[in-house]
C-alpha cells in the first residue's frame, strides 16, 4: 500500500507540474474570475502545503511548519518556484512515506485531521482524493483562464 500511495501520489504531483507549466501565459495561474475564486497558483500552494503538512512534517518528522493563510493569500509567484516547491514536495512524499511501514498503515492518524479518528492509510487515501480534486480545478482553470 506504502509504495502505491508513493507511486500514486508522484503521479499526480508531476501532472500538477505539468499543468502550471502548460499555462502559455504565466500571468493566468494567478487569475481569477467572478466564479473561480481560487487562482491555479493558490491551489497549487495550498495542496503543497497541505501535502508538506500531513505527509512530511506528521508522518516524515520534516520539521515543515505550515501557514495555511498564505496558501491562499501569496499572489505571483514565478512559475519556477511553484515547479521547484512541487519537486520538493515530491522528494518530501518520497522520504516520508519511506519511514510508514506497512502496519503504521492500520495505527490511528497521529492528529484527527477531519475532526475524528481514522487509520493512516484512511487518511493517506482522503490527501490523496484531495489532491486529484484540486488538480481536476486546475486543469479546468487553465482551459478556461489561460487566454493571450
Amino acid at each position: 500500500m506504502t509504495e502505491s500511495v508513493k507511486s500514486l501520489f508522484t503521479r499526480d504531483l508531476n501532472q500538477l507540474k505539468k499543468e502550471i507549466e502548460s499555462y502559455q501565459n504565466e500571468d493566468s495561474i494567478w487569475k481569477i474570475d467572478k466564479n473561480i475564486l481560487n487562482s491555479s497558483g493558490n491551489l497549487t500552494l495550498h495542496l503543497v502545503g497541505n501535502i508538506n503538512h500531513f505527509i512530511g512534517a506528521i508522518l516524515g518528522n520534516s520539521g515543515y511548519v505550515r501557514n495555511r493563510e498564505l496558501e491562499f493569500s501569496l499572489k505571483n509567484i514565478p512559475r519556477t518556484e511553484l515547479i521547484e516547491k512541487i519537486e520538493k514536495t515530491i522528494e518530501v512524499v518520497h522520504s516520508s512515506l519511506e519511514k510508514v511501514l506497512e502496519e503504521d498503515l492500520k495505527k490511528e492518524f497521529p492528529i484527527q485531521a477531519l475532526g475524528y479518528p481514522m487509520t493512516t492509510e484512511y487518511f493517506l487515501i482522503h490527501l490523496f482524493g484531495h489532491l486529484g480534486y484540486h488538480l481536476g480545478q486546475i486543469n479546468y482553470h487553465r482551459r478556461l483562464l489561460d487566454v493571450e
